[in-house]
Formats: C-alpha cells, sequence, structure tokens
C-alpha cells in the first residue's frame, strides 16, 4: 500500500514535522513519567496538553498511552547505551580508565536529568507496562557489559562472565536507585569512583 509524502510547509519537510512532534510527545512524556513528585497519570489528553499539541498528532505516532511510554523509554536507554558506548571506546585502552569512561557516562546523564534516573528505576514505576521493559533492558545491559569485557580481556563470553555482569549490572542499579532517592549518601564523584573500583576489582574474577 502507496503512503503519500507529507508535504512541505514553511520551508520543513513533512517528514522532519512529524519528527518534531514525536520528539515533542516523547519529553512530554519523560515529564510526566520521570516527575520528582511521582509519575503522573500518562492519559491522552495530559501528554498532549503537556506537548501543546492536538491529539490527532498524538495517534500519528503512537497507537495508544503504553505505546507512547514504552517510546519513552526506549529513548532514554538508547541514549545512555549509545554515549556510554561512546565514551568506553574513546577512552584509554585501559580498564580502568574505560571503566570509569563509561560509568561516569551512565552516572553524569541520570545526575544531569533525573529524570532518567527515575524512568529507569523508580519503583513506582515497577507495576506499569514499563515493567517487562526493564527485564529486558537490564539483560541488554548484562549481555552488552559480557561483550565489551569479552572483547577486552580475550576472554570466553562463558557462564562464569555472564553471572558476574549479572550481579554488577544488577548492583550498579540498586546503587543508583539508592542514591537517586538519597539514602546512599555520596557525591557523584565518589559514586563513579566507588563502582570503577568494584568493576574493576570483580573483573578480575573472570
Amino acid at each position: 500500500m502507496e503512503t503519500t509524502p507529507l508535504r512541505t510547509y514553511g520551508g520543513v519537510a513533512g517528514e522532519d514535522r512529524q519528527a518534531g512532534r514525536r520528539a515533542q510527545l516523547i519529553e512530554a512524556g519523560l515529564r510526566l513519567l520521570g516527575s520528582a513528585e511521582g509519575p503522573q497519570e500518562l492519559t491522552v489528553r495530559g501528554v498532549c496538553r503537556e506537548a501543546n499539541l492536538a491529539a490527532r498528532y498524538f495517534y500519528e505516532n503512537f497507537a495508544d498511552r503504553d505505546a507512547l511510554a514504552v517510546a519513552v523509554y526506549d529513548h532514554v536507554v538508547g541514549e545512555i547505551a549509545a554515549t556510554t558506548l561512546e565514551a568506553v571506546q574513546a577512552a584509554p585502552d585501559d580498564a580502568r580508565a574505560k571503566t570509569k569512561a563509561g560509568l561516569g557516562n551512565l552516572v553524569r546523564r541520570i545526575a544531569e536529568d533525573p529524570r532518567r534516573g527515575r524512568l529507569l528505576f523508580s519503583p513506582a514505576l515497577s507495576a506499569t507496562v514499563l515493567a517487562p521493559r526493564r527485564v529486558e533492558s537490564t539483560r541488554w545491559f548484562v549481555h552488552l557489559l559480557g561483550l565489551q569485557a569479552s572483547e577486552f580481556y580475550r576472554i570466553d563470553h562463558g557462564p562464569r562472565l555472564e553471572l558476574l555482569a549479572q550481579v554488577l549490572v544488577g548492583g550498579l542499579a540498586q546503587a543508583l536507585t539508592s542514591w537517586l532517592d538519597g539514602t546512599l549518601k555520596v557525591d557523584e564523584a565518589g559514586l563513579v569512583e566507588q563502582c570503577t573500583a568494584i568493576f574493576v576489582q570483580v573483573s578480575k574474577l573472570a
């Protein structure tokens, strides 16, 4: 089935306008889901009001509010994963330097926009449509960490490395959860330094 190309308006291509509206809706969804007062109810009307867009533009991009929530989550995870990989690859060829670069980027991304951290770790969202997404992304980060370690240390990606990656990713998620809610009393630099030391020490067990 052929689709009609979106028209250019005001010098902006239709596809670019649609992408811009999608970005507005995702940002609005992040504001609501990652609110400091706790996640706000995610409704089509509420998101459109937050994004200052008509409802027809919502349905131009998403089937329903659950689809938007998943898109917001995937957007945040994708952005963090991409920038963290870039930081690791740009770091010197040294285990501690690469570990610190990756963890530093992850913590910085969450610190500069705590909504990201609340979206990823807040217990208030554990019973929502994002619950299975969180499980999937955790498994993906475990797999990614295992691959990075396997490549750097030139070791097989077997059950032992898988177990260590599970422990590190799970432990880091809990530490970040406690840090975000204020129960873990450490500053950003201290969190990165201490987590780096733990990751480097655990890697020696592989």
